[in-house]
Parts: structure tokens; C-alpha cells; sequence
């Protein structure tokens, strides 16, 4: 057997083995997995917008008038008109004087990292980043500090006694702002307001957010009252714009830096224009019809309620993403297949992208989706749990401690065992770690939502006139 057998065969053996699943046609409500048709909840085309109409028009003339492929990097040859018509475009909605086109948000997050921190540098990073951010932090070079989820008094003491205080360093701290596996909130106002206090940058990573939260889909800053009081801002293009690639937005003198130091962009070929087109025409279709945003979380509340109903201890939020957290490995791909068998979709998430033991069911609500598709997902969810006797009850969210505030009183010297403790904490970045490997021993218990009832539904309005009661479009 060889080396490479012998590591699949160890993947098998622990229940980590992946393969991909064949979808036909496009990314809608409904979609044909394997040539069965299939409810999808678990697809980050959070409003729906990868397949609309509009946005695949602009992409097919874009193709036709551009060509497929931008040819060459932004900095040579492959930066074309389309190229900066969506980064003004991106700017002006994100209230940022300049924005940046990257390949990917993996390229992005990597070369704004290393642009911003290198040897002698600290980068302070939320233990549950994104693994681009995780691997961009280790590409930079400099030292990264990890601190507690969400927990904004150890960020507090990690700024004060792990960065550099003799001016020589620069401090990035960077976070994403919705947690991508648990759909929970990064703490922004205490988090931009102690790098401010401590001479940091700051870096959010508003993927899973835009279109999403805040006035018009614009954010979790914009939802938090904060644009314009962070570094950088990276978005994707290929969640709720329903296309492909990825963008940082930031001051004018920012984005000339990037554009000369940030590697991941100097070194790769610029997005082809169908992918910017159509990101284009999406955020159009976006300003124009801010409804989608309201439907998505109409429908985030919808499925949360009708998992309470089946008794998942699901938080009252209006977050599209809901993880139905199994534990062991083998359990949560046996509660995908059982799904799957009675018609609905969601892909189990297993280490290394989520903790051990918190191998979960992570779902998503669309903007597309009926508020009866909803309903019918989660009691095929829950009937599937129990088939297997699992217990809905015992598959809440991870423990996410209380974030404290920025101005509580902190120790003015922690004893020598405690700051011990914490350094060790703060400094588990393993560099032979896949991916997330830093959370290791870092799963969180479970625990049930307290008592109350969820929101109830909005109202059940035509989601769109070119959508609405349309037919599952798969080929």
C-alpha cells in the first residue's frame, strides 16, 4: 500500500472521508443530486440570485463581448472596464472610497493578510476564522495570536500583553463577521474599539454577511453603525451575488497598497468578466429590490421555528445559517444520508472544518426557498434524527460564552500560572495543523437555547414576480 493509499485508508477508517456529490443544473431551491431531485439546504446562494435571469444574461453577454477569460493579472494585461465598473460599483455600496477585485475569497483574505503583517508583525485572530484567514495569517509570517471565540476581554488582555508594545510591529486583529459554521455574530463594536485603543488594524471578513445583514444587505458593520471604521473590508462575490470571486474594500491609500504588496493578487490571473458581470447585475438587482434581504431572513425565522417545532434547541435570530450539531462524525453523515433518502440536502461538516466532536448538519435558508419547502425540510430533519435515534433536543448550537465588555475591569498583572495558561492558549497555532487544526481541544458543549418562543413567520408575499411558484429548474 502506498503512502497516499495509506492516508485515505486512515480518512475511511475515522470517518473523514469525502467525495463529491454531482448537482445538475442550476443552484436553486430544489436541484437534481445523483439524478434525484432534492430539496437543497445547504447552498451559500443566500438569495437566490445565482440562477436569476438577469444575472445569467449579463454573464452570457459579457462572454460575448469580453470573452470568457480576463487573460492575464490585473497588473499586466487582465484588468478590463467591467473590472472597475463593479469595483465602483462595490465601493459606493460598501461606503468605502475604493475597492479591489480578487479570484477568490481564499485570494483575497491571504493577500490582505500578508499585505498587512509580516516577520515582527501580530496578527490576532478569533479561534473559528475561516480557514483563509487561518492559513493567511500563517502565509503572512507573523506572529499570530489565537483568542477565544467571540471573547473580546481575552482579546483585551492578548492585545496588552502579547502584541508589541516598543512601536517596532504592526497589529492586525482580523475576524470574520458571521461565523460561517455556527451563524453567530463577531462582537464588532468592542472589537474595533480595543484595536483602536491598542494601535491595531483591523480586517472583517463580511462573507457571509452582506446581502445578508444590516440597511440594505449591506453588512454586519453597516448593522453595527461602523462603516468606514475598519482597515479593510473583504467580501465575496459568490454567496448572495450568486457568482464568483471576491473583493476588499477600503480607503483609497489602502487599496493603491494592496494593489502593489498583495501577492495572491499580483501573482494570479484576474476574475473572467461572465463571473463580474453577472456579480454586477446581482448587486444591482440587490439595490433595486431590498425585499430579498427582508424574504431571507422572513425565511431564516421560518426554518428556525419549525426545527423548534421538532424539538432542535435552535436560538431565536434571524441568521441563515442553523447547525444542527450531531457530535461524532459517522452520526452526523448517517443523519445526511437519512435526509437525504426522505428528499432534502445538507452536506454533514466534519473536522478539520469544524471542531472534533461538533461534526454537524449545517443548514441554509434561501431567499428562494417557500416557507412550505422550509416546514417540509425540517420535519424530514427531524424525523430522520430520530429513525436514527438521535435526539433533536441534544443537537443545539456549541456553548458561545457571554462577550463581556471592552470597559470590564481586567487584572492589573495575572499570576504567573494564569498568564501561563493564557499565553498557551492564545499562542496553539500547530503549523502541522490542517486547516482549522488550531481549535483543537476547542469544542464547545452543547446547550439548548433558553426558554421562549421564536419569532413567528413573516408574511408568506411572492418572493419575486420572475421566480415566484417557477418550477425547479434542473436539467
Amino acid at each position: 500500500m502506498s503512502e497516499i493509499e495509506a492516508r485515505l485508508a486512515e480518512l475511511e477508517r475515522l470517518g473523514l472521508g469525502r467525495r463529491l456529490r454531482l448537482l445538475s443544473g442550476p443552484q436553486g431551491p430544489t436541484v437534481l443530486l445523483e439524478g434525484k431531485p432534492v430539496m437543497l439546504m445547504c447552498s451559500n446562494n443566500y438569495l437566490g440570485l445565482a440562477d436569476h435571469p438577469r444575472v445569467r444574461e449579463a454573464a452570457a453577454d459579457a462572454a460575448m463581448r469580453w470573452g470568457v477569460g480576463a487573460g492575464a493579472s490585473r497588473l499586466v494585461s487582465g484588468t478590463m472596464t467591467i473590472h472597475r465598473r463593479l469595483e465602483e460599483r462595490l465601493a459606493a455600496f460598501q461606503r468605502s472610497e475604493a475597492c479591489l477585485l480578487f479570484g477568490s475569497g481564499y485570494l483575497a483574505n491571504i493577500g490582505v493578510i500578508g499585505a498587512l503583517a509580516g516577520r515582527g508583525d501580530t496578527v490576532f485572530s478569533d479561534e473559528l476564522n475561516h480557514a483563509s484567514i487561518v492559513d493567511g495569517c500563517r502565509l503572512s509570517r507573523a506572529e499570530v495570536v489565537v483568542y477565544r471565540h467571540r471573547d473580546v476581554e481575552h482579546l483585551h488582555w492578548c492585545l496588552y500583553h502579547r502584541g508589541r508594545r516598543d512601536g517596532q510591529g504592526r497589529q492586525l486583529v482580523v475576524t470574520d463577521s458571521v461565523f460561517s459554521m455556527d451563524g453567530d455574530v463577531a462582537p464588532l463594536e468592542e472589537i474595533v474599539e480595543l484595536a483602536g485603543a491598542a494601535g491595531a488594524q483591523v480586517v472583517v471578513d463580511e462573507a457571509h454577511a452582506i446581502g445578508c445583514l444590516g440597511p440594505d444587505g449591506r453588512g454586519a458593520l453597516a448593522e453595527a453603525g461602523l462603516e468606514g471604521e475598519v482597515d479593510v473590508i473583504v467580501g465575496t462575490l459568490g454567496k448572495s451575488l450568486g457568482s464568483y470571486g471576491a473583493y476588499a474594500c477600503g480607503s483609497a491609500e489602502m487599496i493603491r497598497y494592496l494593489i502593489n504588496t498583495a501577492r495572491s493578487l499580483i501573482f494570479s490571473t484576474a476574475p473572467g468578466p461572465p463571473a463580474v458581470a453577472g456579480a454586477l447585475a446581482a448587486l444591482e438587482l440587490l439595490q433595486e429590490r431590498p425585499h430579498r434581504v427582508e424574504r431571507l431572513r422572513s425565511n431564516s425565522r421560518v426554518l428556525r421555528q419549525a426545527l423548534a417545532e421538532e424539538g432542535f434547541p435552535v436560538a431565536e435570530l434571524e441568521m441563515q445559517i442553523v447547525p444542527l450539531v450531531v457530535g461524532e462524525e459517522r452520526e452526523a453523515m448517517s443523519l445526511c444520508q437519512k435526509a437525504l433518502e426522505g428528499g432534502v440536502f445538507a452536506q454533514g461538516i466534519r473536522p478539520p472544518t469544524v471542531p472534533a466532536g461538533t461534526s454537524r448538519l449545517r443548514l441554509t435558508a434561501m431567499a428562494s426557498h417557500t416557507p412550505a419547502e422550509l416546514r417540509s425540510a425540517a420535519r424530514v430533519f427531524g424525523e430522520a434524527a430520530r429513525a436514527l435515534g438521535l435526539e433533536p433536543a441534544d443537537m443545539g448550537p456549541p456553548i458561545v460564552e457571554s462577550v463581556q465588555s471592552p470597559t470590564a475591569p481586567m487584572p492589573a498583572e495575572p499570576s504567573m500560572s494564569e498568564a501561563r495558561g493564557v499565553m498557551a492558549a492564545a499562542e496553539r497555532v500547530s503549523a502541522g495543523a490542517p486547516f482549522d487544526g488550531e481549535l483543537e481541544g476547542g469544542a464547545r458543549e452543547e446547550q439548548p437555547p433558553a426558554g421562549g418562543s421564536l419569532r413567528p413567520e413573516g408574511a408568506e408575499a411572492p418572493f419575486d414576480f420572475e421566480r415566484d411558484h417557477a418550477a425547479a429548474r434542473a436539467a
